[in-house]
């Protein structure tokens, strides 16, 4: 994605908070015409480690009625992008009364390549880690069914796994406009969830 030099953040720990806090995500591959398709659906982030450093990986399933595993299967790559908060920023928050609007947000994108989960133990784990992700108190009730309905259930999605190639990680927060924080910590601090959790991440920033 297109990413201002002062919009760009390496670091890691903050993009696997973004996917965490914002995991419903957008899963793009090309179908058999070469065309773009689109699922979105919550994926778990796991992480483990690259090069002795933090370093995510993603675990999800689809609908086996849905067409996007058998495209996953058969390219091996895909792109998969969370959209972390957003909000609307109005030119009145600068002195300068020759400005325009904009918006601000936070997002992640990622290149991924696709492992297909075939074993039951791995699906098993797969369904637990998204259970626990969304809902833990429900962990209890679904392992308590019966072995049948579960078979039936485990046959209608088929599981992945997304171990991601490249990060890239968006933090549009004005930084290049310093005059405008004190008037936009105000904007933000009386705003929606979205923009209140912008200006927590202004505060990450030090801005």
């Amino acid at each position: 994605m297109y990413i201002p030099t002062q919009f760009r953040s390496d670091d890691v720990g903050a993009a696997i908070e973004l996917m965490r806090q914002h995991s419903f995500a957008t899963l793009i591959s090309n179908d058999d015409e070469g065309q773009p398709f689109v699922t979105y659906l919550p994926l778990h982030v796991d992480v483990g480690e690259r090069d002795g450093k933090p370093w995510p990986s993603l675990l999800g399933h689809v609908a086996r009625a849905n067409p996007h595993w058998k495209y996953l299967r058969d390219r091996g790559t895909a792109l998969v992008s969370f959209l972390g908060p957003h909000a609307y920023m109005s030119p009145t928050v600068y002195s300068d009364t020759m400005r325009v609007p904009t918006w601000n947000y936070l997002a992640v994108q990622c290149r991924v390549r696709v492992r297909l989960l075939y074993e039951r133990v791995e699906m098993d784990q797969m369904l637990d880690k998204l259970i626990d992700d969304n809902e833990p108190s429900y962990l209890a009730q679904w392992r308590s069914l019966s072995e049948d309905y579960h078979a039936k259930m485990m046959a209608m999605i088929v599981g992945f796994e997304l171990e991601i190639t490249e990060l890239q990680c968006k933090l549009k927060l004005n930084q290049h406009r310093p005059e405008s924080h004190v008037a936009l910590r105000r904007a933000l601090s009386v705003g929606s969830e979205d923009e209140r959790e912008l200006l927590g991440w202004m505060d990450r920033l030090k801005m």
